[in-house]
């Protein structure tokens, strides 16, 4: 039985990232099973109003002003008018919001609860439980998930966080893991160097990320051109700046070891593009890292600058004793763990079971919502 599924988030195409490369990739191979898929998503510059893509999305660029960090401001009640037009329109039957961080997917599941539609939200972050936006987002989070028929989760890592953020009953959380394209993302060693051994990273530059890690290991960012010159480095440190998507697989392939520094993830999708390139990794062991490649294809570390030392020394022993693991064997093991058409058919399984679930009245989604916050709407 097909569904016809929206999909919303503030991160979405110009943007890149994680979230953004899952929502597509996912409605791609959901188009292809021959459901009717549709993004939401905030306006970008002069990106308004429908875009299609690839196989027929349709993209809807809503013309909501961004507030912070991509995100539009969580009003609640702004938005209801479009929102709820477009879902009337399209006819939805599943809304799937994704990210804690997005306002948008927030606002789309309470509206879509209301208007009796089932709701899908997959969390892609970890968070703590002690600063301030931390305990401004699980509010959020909490209010949103309390009438979500389900939830989705990276990693267990991730499950075991959004339960205790969202207080929600463990049977109503899944764990579905992202995927990579491995076939975009293959090796080719004729690209390295072949006299001397080359690390790279990738990464946004934000502190949970760990660029400060990453600053103490190569030099202070700030002054890394000013290091180089004065070291003589010019031709062993190359800065790259922003990259689009498309770059990275021709990036990493020149590599032989992949750094990630991370503070926190949930599941990291750079060190499965990097692994799926047939690059060692050295990453932090933090989150949901653990989970995600098996110990012959990552050396774990802990976040501190002496631990990510003494793995990138045993990655580069390793290499220069050629104690590894063939690059396209690596490809090969990453594309039988991760593949979308396999991540895909489970979220299938998710949408069928909620679409089963029985639809509530007004007065129990109230019910619901107002165990948790309570609205006063003057109109």
């Amino acid at each position: 039985m097909p569904f016809r599924i929206c999909m919303v988030s503030d991160f979405f195409f110009p943007n890149m990232g994680g979230v953004e490369e899952h929502i597509y990739n996912l409605s791609q191979c959901l188009l292809q099973k021959g459901h009717k898929v549709i993004v939401l998503t905030h306006s970008y510059e002069d990106r308004v109003g429908v875009r299609y893509m690839t196989s027929g999305l349709k993209v809807y660029y809503l013309p909501i002003k961004v507030f912070y960090n991509q995100c539009v401001l969580p009003s609640m009640v702004s938005n209801v008018p479009l929102i709820r037009h477009i879902l009337l329109r399209e006819r939805i039957d599943i809304i799937h919001g994704h990210s804690a961080f997005s306002a948008l997917a927030h606002e789309a599941l309470l509206i879509g609860n209301l208007m009796g539609m089932k709701t899908v939200f997959t969390d892609h972050s970890l968070f703590g439980f002690a600063d301030a936006s931390a305990v401004i987002t699980n509010k959020f989070i909490h209010i949103s998930l309390s009438d979500c028929n389900h939830c989705i989760c990276v990693s267990h890592t991730g499950k075991e966080n959004t339960v205790l953020r969202a207080k929600m009953e463990s049977w109503r959380v899944s764990v579905i893991p992202n995927a990579v394209d491995t076939y975009s993302f293959t090796p080719d060693v004729d690209q390295r160097s072949k006299n001397k051994i080359t690390v790279v990273v990738v990464s946004r530059l934000v502190y949970r990320k760990g660029v400060d890690l990453t600053a103490q290991i190569i030099g202070d960012l700030l002054l890394l051109e000013e290091i180089r010159e004065r070291r003589g480095l010019q031709d062993r440190v190359i800065l790259l700046g922003g990259l689009e998507h498309s770059q990275v697989r021709s990036v990493l392939v020149k590599g032989d070891i992949f750094l990630n520094t991370s503070l926190t993830e949930a599941y990291c999708m750079a060190i499965v593009e990097a692994a799926s390139c047939g690059l060692k990794v050295v990453s932090t062991r933090v989150g949901g890292i653990p989970e995600v490649l098996p110990d012959s294809l990552i050396y774990l570390t802990n976040a501190t600058v002496p631990s990510l030392m003494k793995g990138m020394e045993d990655a580069i022993n390793d290499l220069k004793a050629q104690k590894v693991v063939c690059p396209y064997e690596c490809n090969i093991t990453v594309r039988k763990f991760y593949n979308w058409k396999d991540i895909s058919s489970r979220t299938e399984i998710v949408y069928q079971k909620v679409i089963k679930e029985a639809n509530k009245d007004l007065g129990q989604h109230l019910k619901r919502i107002s165990s948790v916050a309570i609205y006063v709407v003057i109109a």
